[in-house]
Order: structure tokens, then sequence, then C-alpha cells
């Protein structure tokens, strides 16, 4: 449901992107916002309305 594509080529600056099928859409460059977001992508499963939503089905 969701994806991290990071991008760290020898001697260059570090991309990544965040998408979900909830349409969560973000991107960094450099390595402190690559790391945050990096971060940032592994606290949206807890949050992410496709994810709850599909677990609470599960749980019934």
């Amino acid at each position: 449901m969701a994806w991290l594509c990071i991008r760290a080529p020898r001697g260059a600056t570090p991309t990544a992107t965040s998408k979900c099928l909830c349409g969560r859409d973000r991107s960094a460059v450099g390595h402190r916002k690559v790391l945050a977001l990096i971060t940032d992508h592994e606290a949206h499963r807890d949050t992410c309305p496709l994810r709850t939503t599909q677990e609470r089905r599960n749980a019934a």
C-alpha cells in the first residue's frame, strides 16, 4: 500500500519519495530530510486511513 524509494548514489545528494495508495506523496532531498522522511513514512503505517480500516475489518 505504501512505497518508500531511496536513491543515494555515491558522491551525490540522496533523495527519497514516500507514496501511498491513500494519496500520500512526499519527497525529500538531502541527508537530514531523507532520514526525516523515512521516520515519517514508518509513522504513516499507523495513521494511514486505508490500513487502519483494513485492520479493523480483519479484527471484526
